[in-house]
């Protein structure tokens, strides 16, 4: 496997996380009101501008790639449309008429849209007006019976997946007049009218649903819950039960993000701190692998920051210094429930503790957002970016051969 590339972006979380067009430039919120643009330069990350519109803390960024335009929403109910000028960055004010905090926001593929999730029970698709030179919403809100979590779009740019903490994930129109033309029939349905319901699928065990994702051709579904269980659907047409709905139970703690790579591959992360692969089908999915293979070596990049100072472990005597508590608090803190082992190899759910007290994975806390990064040349995902809790922003190569984690999760299957 390709040692990943590794950048200390923030000390804290990383609320959202975009990148631009070329990859050079990085939007982020460092769990705060800002979004911080960073500029690549050689190895590191360099502080170019600060958006600061929103009163309280940004929970979403998207970059479109083609129109070069940034939307963020907020929980102070807000979203901003961010256009670069001469001067610097431009906000728009978007109308979007929500009671509760924006959870989530995502540009259309064709980037004349987007849909922005909340807390109030709504999806507000949000397109331009060129009289009042603002961004205006229509609203999606029935059967969503609780906050929405996580939203894709389809290819055609007029469907739209989202995930919410009902437990389900749904598949609804997003078609506005005017803007979108009649879209050709899908496995999703034909008549496409605004808020069309054009499938819900639950969690098998009642967990919130934290992301979901289309295939690249959007003719599957897939959602992460919190009951350890990575759903992939394949539909058969409007108002019919699905081909295949298949589930994979996780031997690790849930995961928040996922991604496809290509219609056979599928990226997740989260709570376990390591992105990793799963492969299928209509016919089965299974865990393969994961990126984070610490046997190998992380082959971490300077960070950004540089790292200062030197952790210490305490040796000193003391109730609070023996084996019986370390492994209590190894067990509360980091769910490991046997002392770790030197040179110990990752495995999903069980990522053991080091010596020097740190996690043994690249990331040191739960893993938020996983998007792809590089695409080859047939069109597939060949590098995705994971950003976590922890700060980190890390590019991984999907690519290659299956590292040391290959055989020994080769027996997780559905």
């Amino acid at each position: 496997m390709y040692a990943p590339d590794v950048y200390q972006l923030s000390l804290g979380p990383l609320t959202g996380v975009a990148f631009g067009p070329d990859r050079q430039q990085v939007a982020v919120s460092p769990n705060n009101n800002q979004a911080q643009i960073y500029r690549k330069s050689g190895d590191q990350w360099e502080l170019q501008d600060t958006l600061s519109e929103h009163d309280k803390l940004i929970t979403a960024i998207s970059w479109a790639p083609n129109t070069n335009r940034i939307v963020t929403c907020s929980q102070d109910r807000n979203a901003y449309v961010w256009t670069p000028t001469p001067h610097g960055w431009k906000p728009a004010l978007v109308l979007l008429r929500i009671n509760r905090a924006a959870t989530c926001v995502k540009w259309s593929p064709n980037e004349d849209k987007f849909a922005v999730g909340s807390g109030a029970r709504t999806i507000a698709v949000c397109s331009f007006d060129e009289e009042n030179n603002w961004w205006v919403s229509k609203h999606i809100k029935k059967p969503l019976r609780s906050t929405v979590l996580a939203i894709d779009w389809h290819p055609n740019n007029v469907l739209l997946a989202a995930g919410a903490a009902d437990a389900k994930a749904y598949v609804f129109s997003a078609f506005i007049k005017g803007i979108d033309a009649k879209p050709e029939p899908t496995v999703w349905g034909d008549r496409l009218p605004f808020g069309t319901i054009c499938g819900d699928f639950a969690s098998p065990n009642g967990g919130w649903v934290h992301d979901v994702a289309f295939s690249p051709s959007g003719n599957v579904l897939a959602y992460a819950a919190h009951d350890s269980s990575v759903n992939i659907v394949y539909p058969s047409g409007a108002g019919a039960a699905p081909q295949a709905l298949l589930s994979v139970r996780l031997p690790s703690l849930p995961y928040l993000s996922l991604t496809f790579a290509n219609e056979t591959t599928l990226v997740g992360a989260g709570h376990d701190c390591q992105p990793v692969v799963l492969t299928g089908s209509e016919g089965g999915w299974a865990i393969s692998h994961s990126l984070d293979d610490a046997a190998g070596g992380t082959g971490a990049a300077r960070l950004t920051p540089t790292a200062t100072g030197t952790r210490v472990p305490s040796a000193g005597p003391g109730r609070l210094n023996n084996d019986a508590f370390n492994l209590f608090k190894q067990a509360d803190t980091r769910g490991q429930t046997k002392p770790a082992t030197a040179g110990a190899h990752t495995t999903a759910g069980a990522t053991p503790v080091g010596p020097d007290g740190l996690l043994t994975t690249v990331h040191q806390n739960a893993i938020t957002a996983v998007e792809p990064y590089e695409w080859d040349q047939a069109g597939n995902v060949a590098k995705v970016f994971t950003a976590g809790k922890d700060g980190k922003l890390v590019v991984w190569s999907v690519v290659g051969k299956p590292g040391g984690l290959a055989g020994r999760m080769a027996g997780l299957s559905v």
